[in-house]
């Protein structure tokens, strides 16, 4: 049934047996930088290619700061602290999301309040999340609260889905109307943009990963970016333990965390960030021949929405139904073509699903019928 589409997936990543989801291209400075990391012998937390890394992505995304992070879980879950979010809060995200958003504010012993996307772009809906704040939300002293439950409300965190941008400065408007700081799950977006502005910069705070499958790696690694003074020096304070600064003493402020990038790390992130462009005009390439062939094969392939830039991080197909995405999912994968569906969604994971939540009709509707193809740089 999907003969054609295997056959067209072969022939963009040809001598290949196994192809493979996404994975890392090393065809830069990495070797050299990383030999440079080690000569140094600064292979932790301190080092000039740390330095490095937050310069470029500032010059990169635009943001005033950068404070580079050992992963984007971390990144997130320093991102709420900073953002404000305590013990029994509730932060809104997205049921359709990795686990690590919801893990993320769990980490604050915070609730996950999960919200409906749109279908376009895969990511919260500005329009039912007005809805529904109308519904079930009120502001006092300029604080939310959840008229429910009667827990604040105490941040937004929007996620741009494989690198699909959503109408975010619709949602911050949003969420700006009813005072709730916005943190930006950007963690699969790097190199996207929404009306010429980087996403993860139209929030208080913005996240991303460096893993092994995203557009660049440095193995794990990630970073915060923000426009706010305080909040990226205290962002730096404590991913490093709270530490006062003092040339022999051991004073701590406050509850920290080991939560730097070490230098080794962000010696592979630097390589990697200067190839990114060319990463992302390849991939661009790329979905520009999935989206033309699988027209002409009656597939619907989600594309940017206007005023949107994509990195394309991850190709996906939308199915008729259920049965013909597991159709899909075995017949590619048994042929060597790795495809994966989306996510499960949060709420009916054991640990989220007592949750409050809204209708999420349309992330029922996107986790019955979504696949992501093959989508690395090709050689």
């Amino acid at each position: 049934m999907f003969k054609n589409v295997i056959n067209f997936i072969k022939t963009q990543f040809p001598n290949e047996d196994f192809i493979p989801l996404h994975v890392p291209q090393f065809s830069g400075n990495e070797k050299k930088y990383l030999n440079d990391c080690i000569d140094s012998t600064f292979v932790s937390s301190v080092g000039a290619y740390v330095d490095l890394f937050e310069q470029k992505m500032c010059e990169y995304t635009g943001a005033k700061h950068c404070i580079a992070i050992v992963n984007g879980t971390n990144a997130l879950h320093l991102s709420l602290i900073l953002a404000g979010v305590k013990k029994e809060d509730e932060v809104l995200t997205q049921a359709l999301t990795f686990i690590a958003t919801a893990n993320a504010i769990s980490y604050c012993n915070a609730t996950p309040h999960f919200v409906d996307v749109d279908k376009e772009t895969l990511g919260l809906s500005p329009t039912l999340l007005k809805k529904y704040l109308s519904e079930i939300a009120e502001v006092k002293n300029n604080i939310c609260y959840n008229k429910k439950t009667e827990k604040k409300i105490a941040a937004c965190v929007p996620m741009h889905t494989f690198g699909l941008p959503i109408c975010i400065d619709e949602l911050v408007a949003v969420c700006n109307e009813y005072h709730i700081p916005v943190v930006e799950d950007a963690a699969e977006s790097l190199g996207s943009f929404y009306k010429e502005q980087h996403t993860g910069t139209f929030g208080l705070l913005g996240t991303f990963s460096f893993n092994g499958n995203k557009t660049i790696t440095c193995g794990g690694g990630g970073a915060i970016i923000t426009n706010d003074d305080d909040l990226a020096q205290k962002a730096k304070h404590l991913s490093t333990q709270a530490k006062v600064p003092h040339k022999w003493e051991y004073v701590h402020d406050e509850i920290g965390y080991n939560y730097r990038m070490p230098n080794l790390n962000a010696a592979l992130a630097c390589a990697q960030l200067e190839q990114l462009e060319q990463f992302i005009l390849n991939k661009r390439a790329l979905a520009h021949q999935y989206h033309t062939f699988l027209d002409s094969q009656n597939i619907e392939y989600i594309k940017e929405q206007q005023n949107a830039i994509s990195n394309y991080w991850l190709n996906t197909v939308v199915l008729k139904n259920r049965f013909e995405r597991d159709q899909f999912l075995e017949q590619t994968n048994s042929k060597g073509v790795m495809t994966r569906p989306i996510w499960a969604l949060m709420n009916k994971l054991e640990m989220f699903k007592d949750c409050p939540k809204s209708d999420l009709s349309n992330a029922e509707w996107i986790e019955d019928r979504v696949v992501n193809i093959p989508s690395s740089v090709r050689a």
